[in-house]
This record gives C-alpha cells, structure tokens and sequence, in this order.
C-alpha cells in the first residue's frame, strides 16, 4: 500500500473512533439533555431495543441468544439486560409458537414509541451535521458509508 493509501486508512480509523465516541449513549444522552428527549430504561435498553429491532427487520424474531450475539456479551450478560428492558415495561417475552423451547423477545407498545424517539433524535443529529452539505455530497455518503459497513459486516461473519 503506498503512502496515499496508508494515509486514508488512518483517517478513516480516526473517523471511526470519533464516531463511536460521539455516538456512545452518554454522548447522545448530553445531547438529548438539551433538545427534550425522554430517555427511559437506561442505556442498556437501547442496545436491546436496537438488537430487537434489528431482529424484526430481518424477519427473524430475537432471542435472548441473538441479543448476546449482537451485543457481543455473554448469555448471563444478555439476559440481565434483556431482563431490564422487560422490567422497564419495553420488551416482553412471547413463548415460540413452533418452538416451545424458546422464548421469543418482542419490544412492547413503550418500546417501539422510545425506539422512534430515538431514532428521531439520532436523525436529526445527523441532519443538523450535514445540513450545509450538498445533496449530491449527503446522497455520496449515504452510498458509501453503507458499503463500508456492508463490506465490514460481511468480513466479520
């Protein structure tokens, strides 16, 4: 790799860590703070609701199983998370009609609303970022950044 191309790739890794710094959830939570965001469940029951809905869009329903995979923690972990999302009154728990064995995680009515609250709330950080970008530029991106975290995903199976 020539000198060019090393030096992307740092920029790149800086760009990435800076976006999981200012995306961890006590960053979004400073931001949220001042713009009226209701919060609820606390940080962990993000990362569930995000998990489980993750799930929905592929069609597949979540498991506490697929939970500790997406998190990338462990099954005891998992379910103490999956555990205080269902105590917070956003997840509920659903026996598999084809599978008795399982159990099948489901957000509830408070966590499909907190889940579109944060998504609200995440797009309209991103908006506020890129408003002054051109559309061609924001449309470039979209582009881009997907087939960068396609590529990844698929490196990572």
């Amino acid at each position: 790799m020539d000198n060019n191309g090393a030096r992307h790739l740092d920029a790149i890794e800086r760009a990435m860590v800076a976006i999981r710094r200012s995306q961890s959830r006590r960053s979004l939570a400073r931001l949220a703070d001042g713009k009226g965001s209701k919060g609820g469940g606390g940080d962990a029951a993000f990362d569930v609701l995000d998990a489980i809905e993750a799930a929905e869009q592929s069609g597949t329903p979540a498991t506490v199983s697929d939970i500790a995979a997406a998190l990338a923690v462990d099954q005891p972990r998992a379910s103490k998370l999956v555990a205080g999302a269902v105590d917070a009154g956003l997840v509920r728990r659903e026996a598999d009609q084809a599978d008795g064995r399982r159990t099948l995680l489901v957000r509830t009515e408070a966590g499909r609303a907190l889940t579109e609250e944060v998504r609200r709330f995440r797009r309209s950080v991103f908006a506020e970022a890129m408003e002054e970008w051109p559309e061609a530029d924001r449309a470039a991106f979209a582009r881009l950044l997907t087939n960068f975290v396609d590529a990844l995903g698929r490196r990572t199976r």
